[in-house]
């Protein structure tokens, strides 16, 4: 199935692709760390203090889902650095001072304001202790110790600025780098596994785990100076907005966005209200807006409101591809030949990674629910349609012979005889789904749907267990939910004579 019906089937059960609420809305990105969290949330402050009705889609990923997001619309502005958007979004183009990267922009849309005051370059960084022993100052030096071991994030490993460019550069002999997200990379480098990493200059984890910058003795690592990108025709809906975010500029020196980082990451206070500090003791009177749902409501609001969103994404997609499958199924197990070949095609799909599916959706869907709805809609369709397919052939022969001698037209003996046998089975296919789903839905929240995923994202970024189990409990409890309403729901579906049967029983 092509994704045009995927998308058609997602239209059918209500959900808008890619639909934005309104001129009078505005939707903030931020990428998966807490300094952009921040940053976030402070553009997120500056339009409620005018007003207006804004919606701030957290982590959603890596550059580039960012900026596909904002050129499609799914979002009106987000925080970036100028080394990233010269070396990575418009990788290729020559632009030698920040004039001709605004003249860039331009050409496709999006605006940037001035730096906001702080430069967050790229750093390798090690254990004070450990650079000391060994007498390592600078990025040369490691080259005299092949035997440490490395680890990179996953996005500084594919950067054109990024490990090989610094392996090349600077003659590195390290071979087997791993890769790592970056908040866990603090992990590792205080349990011992790994030596040296990249660091961003601003982390507050660096005083924390006591590591220690090396030097950038070559000069490999350009400027990243904060800004905010956004859309120029959100510019033109809303020019108090971006005036707003332009007065930021020079406001934020590194000092300042370290110890913000700090509140976030290790007093674990929540970014909306590190913002709302920042923006009150900025702008005064005019930045005390009322404090986000997400800081008022409390473990129990958040787990209810994660609840809908997870159930929202299961149900839908289960939904559409039980309407789907179901019919596949029957024509597989009328059409053997033909059969095996839907059979196939719905195990290939079963076989994409989940987060490679939801990437190749985003260009059609955008970001949010969409794609992560048609992406548990096509992981849903195998079990669906090999079950009912398995459950129809496994009728006895007999007894489809006896249904077709006493003269029931093929309508009948479908309805009639062959689903009722098949039940059980097709019901065991759309209860291995709906469990399937609601594990998968987590990985959602990495383009912006919302669910349990999204504590456990948090956790992961605060390295805090409690969000990370106030994301992972609900989802195993849910799950057992659903299979428990299958094993009700089989009380209701299969004969009681079947249901004997299947137990061994006479």
């Amino acid at each position: 199935m092509g994704m045009r019906s995927i998308a058609l089937v997602c239209g059918l059960f209500g959900f808008g692709l890619g639909a934005r609420a309104g001129d009078a809305s505005v939707s903030v990105g931020s990428k998966r760390f807490t300094e952009s969290v921040i940053l976030g949330e402070i553009a997120a402050e500056a339009a409620r203090t005018l007003g207006l009705a804004v919606t701030h889609q957290k982590e959603l990923g890596g550059t580039q889902l960012l900026w596909k997001a904002l050129l499609r619309g799914d979002i009106d502005v987000y925080p970036d650095y100028t080394g990233t958007i010269i070396d990575d979004t418009l990788a290729g183009k020559k632009i030698p001072d920040f004039g001709a990267l605004e003249a860039e922009l331009a050409k496709l849309g999006v605006g940037v304001t001035r730096p906001l005051g702080f430069n967050n370059t790229y750093a390798l960084g090690m254990p004070r202790k450990m650079a000391e022993a060994l007498q390592i100052k600078t990025i040369s030096a490691l080259a005299r110790h092949p035997e440490l071991p490395f680890g990179f994030s996953h996005e500084f490993l594919d950067r054109a600025e990024g490990w090989e460019s610094v392996r090349k550069k600077y003659a590195l002999p390290q071979q087997g780098v791993q890769g790592i997200e970056h908040e866990l990379a603090y992990k590792a480098i205080a349990g011992g596994q790994i030596a040296v990493t990249d660091l961003y200059s601003t982390d507050a984890e660096i005083a924390y785990h006591d590591l220690v910058t090396l030097e950038d003795d070559l000069r490999h690592f350009p400027r990243y100076d904060a800004v905010f990108l956004y859309r120029l025709d959100a510019a033109e809906k809303h020019p108090e907005l971006i005036a707003k975010l332009r007065s930021l500029a020079g406001e934020i020196p590194e000092s300042r966005m370290i110890a913000m980082n700090a509140r976030a990451k290790i007093e674990k206070i929540g970014e909306a209200l590190v913002a709302q500090d920042f923006t009150r003791e900025l702008w005064g009177d005019a930045a005390k807006t009322p404090k986000a749902a997400s800081a008022r409501d409390g473990m129990w609001g958040e787990i209810s409101r994660r609840a809908k969103e997870h159930l929202f994404l299961v149900l839908v997609s289960l939904i559409a591809a039980v309407v789907v499958a179901l019919p596949l199924g029957v024509f597989a197990a009328r059409r053997p030949r033909v059969g095996q070949v839907i059979l196939a095609i719905s195990g290939i799909f079963q076989t994409i990674p989940s987060l490679a599916l939801l990437v190749f959706l985003i260009p059609t869907l955008g970001i949010g629910s969409p794609p992560a709805i048609a992406a548990l809609f096509v992981y849903s369709l195998l079990p669906v349609v090999r079950n009912t397919y398995t459950g129809l052939r496994s009728i006895p022969a007999p007894l489809m012979e006896s249904a077709a001698a006493v003269g029931l037209p093929a309508g009948a003996r479908l309805w009639r005889i062959e689903l009722p046998l098949a039940a059980r089975s097709i019901l065991a296919g759309i209860k291995t789904s709906a469990v399937i789903n609601v594990g998968t839905a987590t990985l959602g929240a990495l383009i912006g749907a919302g669910g349990f995923g999204q504590p456990i994202l948090v956790g992961i970024r605060r390295d805090d267990f409690g969000l990370i189990l106030q994301g992972a409990i609900p989802a195993a409890v849910l799950a057992l939910l659903m299979q428990g309403l299958f094993e009700v729901a089989e009380r209701f579906v299969v004969s009681k004579g079947l249901r004997y049967e299947a137990k061994g029983l006479t």
